[in-house]
């Protein structure tokens, strides 16, 4: 870790709670192998304490900070500018100091786009499956309406909700992209090959042998699944694609590159794929040493 001067700058994530976060892991290596004077820590700042907080850290003058649960939609009232993208997810990530205050962006999408690229799959032209329809899949799927996805069907088990977001995604948007699907009445979709995203936290550990899906049918239609959650390694959805002969990834590069992205908004620093590889194996290891 880097030696703390006078002249070290301050980075943090705020949230409620951060004794489990692994960004300190991943952004003090980075600092580390670029050689800024920098230094990443968690702050758990308590319910009704976000505005001091924020506030606060301005005063501080800390360069920029991540934000995590509850806090990513809380806020936004408290930031001096918010980047289009966030403003449409409706949720930030990461702050980013400016000299009226902190500029709001969500790194968690484009962190995704970018593991997803790295991965060899591109939403370009894709038809897309989100399962789920709370907070995750709304920031997911205006994410692949963000990068050009053909079309987004979000499938959910309260069908209105589902067509909620379906509704406010096209509205965003301006064009008729998104449509909705109760989750029994996924019989009915077309026989074709999807890009699926797991948006639920169903199958995240303890509970690691549920799954929103159970349908052998159901995966033959999966060319590529992602599951958001990284803990199971290998989640019960992701065991179902792969049983059906589709690809299958988890959440993992995500958290990697929504940090990444994080880092160099806050020093203008591109980090290169080889320093990414090598600081997954970090993030991993600070996870337990879990292996792909």
């Amino acid at each position: 870790m880097n030696q703390i001067h006078g002249t070290s700058r301050v980075c943090g994530l705020i949230g409620n709670p951060v004794e489990h976060t692994l960004s300190p892991a991943i952004h003090n290596y980075l600092a580390e192998q670029t050689g800024k004077d920098l230094v990443y820590v968690p702050f758990h700042v308590e319910t009704g304490r976000l505005e001091d907080a924020v506030k606060g850290a301005f005063a501080l003058n800390l360069l920029g900070l991540n934000i995590t649960v509850p806090y990513k939609s809380e806020v936004i009232p408290f930031l001096s500018d918010i980047d289009p993208l966030a403003e449409k997810i409706g949720a930030v990530n990461t702050l980013v100091r400016t000299e009226e205050g902190f500029k709001g962006y969500n790194t968690d999408m484009p962190g995704l786009y970018r593991a997803m690229v790295l991965d060899g799959v591109k939403p370009e032209g894709e038809e897309v499956l989100i399962l789920g329809a709370g907070g995750v899949a709304r920031a997911v799927a205006m994410m692949l309406a963000q990068y050009g996805a053909a079309g987004i069907t979000i499938i959910n088990r309260s069908a209105d909700k589902a067509e909620d977001l379906a509704d406010e995604v096209n509205r965003a948007y301006g064009k008729n992209l998104a449509r909705a699907l109760a989750l029994p009445d996924i019989g009915k979709l077309p026989d074709r090959k999807f890009l699926v995203i797991q948006a639920t936290s169903v199958g995240m550990s303890p509970n690691v042998d549920a799954c929103i899906v159970e349908d052998p049918a159901f995966y033959e239609k999966v060319a590529t699944g992602y599951d958001l959650i990284f803990n199971p390694w290998e989640t019960r959805f992701m065991k179902l694609c792969r049983a059906a002969g589709a690809e299958a990834f988890n959440g993992a590069r995500m958290l990697l590159y929504q940090g990444i992205i994080a880092y160099e908004l806050w020093t203008g620093t591109r980090i290169p794929e080889e320093m990414a590889g090598d600081t997954f194996e970090v993030m991993k290891k600070a996870m337990g040493g879990q292996n792909e």
